[in-house]
């Protein structure tokens, strides 16, 4: 069985856990449950691609037990004990990264980083019981299209090895105008990602690959960091068909926000 690869908007923080998020978010909340309804069954891992960690070169995280690490600010306290205890897979790790070796990728094994919120607080709706091994790969500094999806390429055999491949990220990450300001860039960027994840898989991975020429592409993405998963997620599955899985308009006053299944 060949699973499907992922690109989904994360969220803001440890929205979950905060009730007035939640409550706004719940439609994205049954998107990620229904992340793992879909599957007949429980994946061997779970590769994370998130918009929280950059390195130098791509890394693997390669630890038994991942850390917590709580990269927001200004939430309640409880939200800085929160625990995700799935396992790492470091077996996986080290054949990840010796993949992306021989595709000309320069990939180190990380020991120290742990689970970003881009990454436990997705997968805590996921796979709320922590039972599948979860790890994840770092985006490069720079992020160029060209190479994460050279990153995304070489993982693609994953997916017939019961490896399901998450990009996580946001569809619209500009924080400086979260809110109102958001409205007309964030719908345009929508509508363009929505058409253009539609095409034909070439004229698809050109335009995605040149995603700046898209309406309000810098207004929706000043740094890139939230949109990079989605050339990983969609090198993995080049040839795929795009489902949007998760549409909400008007997010906290004002952002248009997707995510995205790639089958096939």
């Amino acid at each position: 069985m060949t699973l499907p690869t992922h690109f989904i908007s994360h969220g803001g923080g440890p929205w979950p856990w905060v009730p007035n998020m939640a409550q706004e978010l719940e439609p994205l909340a049954a998107s990620l449950r229904q992340i793992s309804a879909e599957l007949h069954q429980k994946p061997k891992a779970v590769l994370m691609i998130s918009g929280h960690w950059e390195t130098e070169s791509f890394a693997v995280m390669h630890c038994k037990r991942p850390r917590m690490v709580y990269d927001y600010h200004g939430f309640p306290p409880e939200t800085y004990e929160l625990s995700y205890p799935a396992p790492g897979a470091p077996e996986l790790a080290e054949d990840v990264a010796q993949r992306l070796h021989q595709a000309g990728l320069p990939t180190r094994l990380d020991d120290a980083m742990g689970y970003d919120h881009g990454t436990f607080v997705p997968m805590a709706l996921i796979y709320p019981e922590a039972d599948v091994p979860l790890f994840q790969v770092s985006l490069q500094k720079g992020y160029d299209p060209e190479k994460h999806w050279k990153m995304g390429r070489a993982l693609a055999p994953l997916r017939d090895e019961g490896v399901l491949i998450i990009g996580s990220g946001l569809s619209y990450h500009n924080l400086r105008q979260f809110g109102p300001k958001a409205k007309v860039p964030s719908e345009a960027f929508d509508a363009w990602l929505h058409e253009t994840l539609a095409l034909p898989p070439e004229a698809r991975r050109e335009a995605i690959l040149n995603w700046e020429q898209a309406p309000y592409a810098r207004e929706c993405h000043a740094k890139e960091d939230h949109l990079a998963p989605l050339f990983a997620a969609l090198g993995a599955a080049e040839g795929a068909t795009a489902q949007r899985t998760y549409h909400q308009k008007d997010i906290f006053g004002g952002v248009t926000a997707s995510s995205y299944r790639f089958e096939g």
